[in-house]
């Protein structure tokens, strides 16, 4: 059996070994594919893989086309709309995420944004503090509890909103407030911390009626994804709204006209960095291969998200 290691952004060297090792006491080999320039590339380090490991790297149709004997495609990290689910059932391919592995990593940074705008970008003027004011939190999954326990330590009042969390007990274990609605969650936040995914019901559903519904000062805080936001309906939130703000960890495709016409109301990253940290690195990528031997071997697919 055969574990391909894809990607175009590596994996750190702690990592690569880890998997390696994790592989070889498996009895597996293990393949390094790294930096990568062309799909034809991928394809061709695929033909004789059993599994693939990616990160941020898309399996379309045409490479699982490439791969005769893939058996199970995992992406380390929580997002898995870089993988072509419908092309992998039709091979019979399971594919898998690794949740809960980058969870923290990205916590951190979306506290960090919020404290980056609260202080003006740490430019020169009076900034305001983050203690007091009202977190709201759109998805109450990993990344959004841990955002949450992080609020309250800093002294923020938090409430959160998610449509697959309807039992009471869950948010009042956490000491937060259950809100009745996406839309009653906006109206109460002063700083709204995003973290639903990308589906057919979600992208484009953060616009213009929610953004105009939060309260003076707001700060919108994306590490989720960019497909969820209709950026049109942002664009005239940000010019209707001059207290407005909207920082994102994924680059807009509105960027550079954002940026210019909003200035310090607006920031984005220049390249995705929610799991951008050493812990995270590696905790994903040995997450990863612990999955694939379990399903090689024992036909465990836990974290299987298609059918």
């Amino acid at each position: 059996m055969k574990i391909l290691v894809a990607t175009e952004k590596p994996f750190s060297r702690q990592a690569t070994d880890g998997i390696a090792a994790i592989a070889r006491e498996a009895g597996y080999d293990c393949a390094l594919l790294e930096k990568y320039a062309s799909v034809d590339e991928l394809k061709a380090a695929v033909a004789d893989a059993d599994a693939l490991i990616v990160r941020s790297d898309k399996v379309t149709a045409e490479v699982i086309a490439s791969a005769p004997k893939l058996k199970i495609v995992v992406r380390a990290g929580a997002g898995y709309d870089n993988l072509d689910l419908a092309a992998c059932t039709a091979r019979g391919i399971v594919a898998m995420n690794t949740p809960g592995q980058n969870s923290n990593a990205v916590a951190e940074l979306a506290i960090a944004m919020m404290i980056f705008m609260a202080r003006n970008q740490f430019t020169p003027g009076t900034g305001s503090e983050i203690s007091g004011k009202r977190l709201g939190i759109h998805a109450y999954g990993n990344v959004g509890r841990i955002v949450a326990r992080y609020g309250k330590a800093l002294g923020m009042e938090v409430a959160a909103y998610d449509p697959f969390v309807t039992d009471p007990a869950v948010f009042e274990r956490d000491g937060v407030k259950m809100a009745a609605s996406v839309e009653e969650l906006y109206r109460n936040s002063d700083y709204l911390s995003l973290h639903i995914p990308a589906t057919p019901e979600t992208k484009g559903s953060i616009g213009y009626d929610l953004l105009t519904s939060m309260p003076q000062g707001a700060t919108l805080v994306n590490t989720a994804r960019k497909e969820v936001i209709d950026e049109a309906g942002l664009a005239r939130a940000l010019a209707e709204r001059t207290d407005l703000k909207y920082i994102t960890d994924i680059l807009p495709d509105t960027a550079a006209q954002l940026s210019e016409q909003f200035g310090k109301r607006f920031f984005t990253t220049p390249k995705k960095m929610g799991a951008e940290t050493a812990e995270a690195n590696v905790n994903a990528g040995l997450a990863a291969a612990r999955q694939i031997v379990a399903f090689l071997k024992e036909g465990v697919t836990k974290f299987q998200v298609n059918k």
